[in-house]
């Protein structure tokens, strides 16, 4: 069984949506919008916090020790096709 790849690079929108690269060069696009409504991650909504996503063991995090997993962010974003 493949392992899921780690993300290297996370790069957020004003959108809430957050363009991941993973290590393997796959280049996917995660909507964070969903996850906004839920507890954990309303915070979020304020742009400035959102902006502040950083990678982390292969993974995502943002202040206040909220965070998911490579597998879940692999799994909920879509690949990019280069245009």
């Amino acid at each position: 069984m493949l392992r899921t790849p780690f993300i290297q690079v996370a790069h957020p929108h004003d959108d809430y949506t957050v363009t991941l690269t993973f290590e393997n060069g796959e280049r996917r696009l995660l909507d964070m919008s969903p996850y906004l409504q839920t507890q954990v991650f309303s915070p979020l909504r304020d742009l400035t916090l959102f902006r502040r996503v950083r990678v982390v063991h292969g993974s995502l995090e943002w202040p206040g020790e909220r965070d998911m997993g490579y597998d879940s962010l692999y799994a909920e974003s879509v690949p990019l096709v280069a245009s």
